[in-house]
């Protein structure tokens, strides 16, 4: 058996990130070679997170952010069990990484993301490996990427959401306009950009709960589909980003405020992940 010294475990939990026991048993197991102590560490993360499978991951941080020239912009959610381990240093600085590498590749989707590499592991790799140094599950199934002329990104305070908004224009007057229509989406959490983007399974929803409710009232049942659309248009109003009303100025809707700044402004595209 190879000799484990306490500088040989020292080494290797400052390479992973592991506990100092964890680290003496993966040398030991591997005979003191420590790429096979760190594959087995990792395979160790593996089967923390499938043993934890049953286990719910309603806490995590939440991180958008863009380019130096603002034209793209990435938005990464990872999940965890515990608000202790969502706030800790190496949590945050964890997620912060990947939303660095995942914008320094202008990476398209969550695939993309997951296959690229930091320090020569892979992002997958590495939420194994944290998998195995918090002991809890964590999910990293949510992601959003934006490119236009202009992106700005908002994070909400304590990183429990954060919002990205594509704009067809750049400009300084614009920037602040952009950054001001994330907020509103952090706010009011639209489900589509206009009435046109409102999936069509939303729609017939609305429609057979408009109509519902009008039955419950009493109403005549040749009315109620004339209801249920009133219903709907209501439901476009104050649930799609163009038409809600802006939450800094409530007489003047998202359309509104950006033609106020630019007659030819609008939204592009746009994201918001939240915790929970």
């Amino acid at each position: 058996m190879a000799n484990i010294t306490a500088a040989d475990v020292a080494k290797l939990r400052k390479q992973t990130g592991a506990g100092m026991m964890d680290c003496k048993k993966a040398l030991q197991e591997s005979e003191g070679d420590f790429e096979k102590a760190i594959e087995i560490l990792r395979k160790k993360g593996a089967k923390v997170a499938a043993n934890r499978a049953d286990k719910d991951a309603t806490e995590g941080y939440v991180l958008g952010k863009t380019s130096n020239d603002n034209t793209f912009g990435v938005v990464v959610m990872v999940n965890c069990e515990t608000d202790f381990v969502a706030k800790s240093e190496e949590f945050v600085t964890f997620v912060t990484n990947i939303t660095n590498v995942a914008l320094e590749n202008k990476a398209e989707t969550l695939e993309a993301v997951k296959a690229l590499s930091i320090d020569g592991s892979t992002v997958e790799q590495l939420l194994n490996d944290m998998t195995g140094k918090t002991g809890e599950k964590l999910e990293f199934d949510s992601y959003a990427a934006i490119e236009a002329p202009l992106v700005s990104a908002y994070n909400h305070n304590g990183n429990k959401i954060a919002t990205l908004v594509g704009m067809n224009k750049a400009g300084d007057n614009i920037g602040a306009a952009a950054h001001n229509v994330a907020m509103q989406i952090a706010a009011m959490n639209p489900v589509a950009l206009d009435k046109d983007s409102v999936p069509q399974k939303i729609i017939d929803t609305e429609l057979e709960i408009g109509k519902d409710l009008a039955r419950q009232e009493g109403k005549p049942e040749e009315m109620l589909e004339k209801i249920a659309q009133g219903r709907l248009g209501k439901f476009f109003k104050e649930n799609t980003l163009m038409s809600q009303s802006f939450i800094k100025d409530s007489k003047l809707s998202i359309t509104d405020y950006l033609k106020a700044t630019d007659k030819d402004l609008t939204v592009t595209k746009f994201s918001r992940l939240s915790i929970g």
